[in-house]
């Protein structure tokens, strides 16, 4: 009987590194840092920024791309294209969004290769050509959304301009009460649904997801009225979709900080605060965006007893319905 030929498990696995890395591991962090021209601390500071753990001093763990990564990120600050004290935070932003897209790719691709009974070699040629396709998808639809938020700040109003918007929480009820009864990929699969709709409702009605977060998404407006629209058009998405979970939506309105993509400010904590207090399948709202939609013809707007929250004593909510 002959036996099976052994396979280089390590081999295989330097060699699917090697195309995901687009080279070899040849640097040191100490060596990274002297190619690029920068201090040992600003290298390790923007490393950890984007994510990445510590390695040992001695260790072979660096290509050419390192190098270049950091040149480029460290000639954004020398050029004075990004202020010193931005240089982290930018690089912490873009490691939080591209860890969970790569995290999202590789569970992707496992599936495949679990269902395609291809050979190690053939996974690493497949491997190589995909990465290519997904690089090029992933810049097109980066430049798409940086036209699409050049082209609301250039036409916006002075309201947009300081930062007047509509923000919006929804929130699945009894999440964790789900998550002890559906397996794990019945929750994937949930989440998956959940988050798509979502992305999909919260854009055709005019506005932005900032981030998903399991159960829960956090998205604005530049309007009370498309803020409204989207929290009750997810509301009936819902409704329509047995296998949805009901959701509680908090909606505020006002000025909030954008800042490298995410939302921040009072306006924030009050939606927050207001989807705590909702009951399932209504959409509540603070004062203000009640305000705004005053004498609107598409929405009714009725005022409720006032409650105490978390840093808020004598929050007013408002339930918003369809006139």
């Amino acid at each position: 009987m002959v036996p099976e030929p052994q396979v280089d498990l390590a081999g295989l696995q330097r060699e699917f590194e090697r195309t995901l890395l687009g080279g070899e591991r040849k640097f040191t962090r100490i060596q990274v840092s002297e190619r690029a021209g920068i201090s040992i601390q600003r290298a390790e500071r923007m490393w950890h920024a984007l994510g990445f753990a510590t390695v040992p001093d001695d260790e072979v763990a660096f290509t050419d791309d390192d190098v270049e990564a950091l040149r480029l990120v460290a000639a954004l600050e020398d050029d004075g294209f990004i202020e010193a004290e931005m240089e982290s935070s930018l690089a912490r932003k873009l490691g939080q969004t591209q860890s969970r897209l790569a995290s999202w790719q590789s569970a992707m691709f496992l599936d495949f290769l679990a269902g395609s009974k291809l050979s190690a070699d053939e996974s690493i040629e497949v491997a190589g050509l995909l990465l290519p396709a997904m690089e090029r998808l992933q810049t097109y639809v980066w430049r798409r959304h940086l036209a699409a938020a050049a082209g609301r700040a250039v036409a916006g109003s002075d309201e947009l301009a300081r930062g007047v918007r509509a923000v919006g929480f929804a929130d699945i009820v009894s999440y964790t009460r789900l998550t002890r009864r559906l397996t794990e990929a019945e929750l994937g699969e949930l989440i998956e649904k959940f988050e798509g709709m979502a992305a999909d409702v919260v854009a055709l009605n005019g506005g932005r997801v900032i981030k998903s977060m399991g159960d829960e998404v956090l998205f604005v407006t530049d309007t009370a009225a498309q803020g409204a629209a989207v929290a009750l058009a997810l509301q009936d998405a819902v409704t329509a979709d047995e296998n949805l979970p009901e959701l509680r939506i908090g909606l505020a309105y006002g000025t909030i900080l954008i800042r490298l993509g995410d939302v921040y400010g009072e306006v924030v904590n009050l939606a927050a605060r207001l989807t705590t207090e909702c009951k399932p399948g209504r959409v509540l709202a603070d004062r203000e965006l009640a305000t705004a939609l005053d004498g609107h013809s598409s929405y009714a707007v009725h005022r409720l007893r006032r409650v105490a929250v978390r840093g808020y004593r004598h929050l007013v909510p408002y339930a918003i319905q369809r006139a």
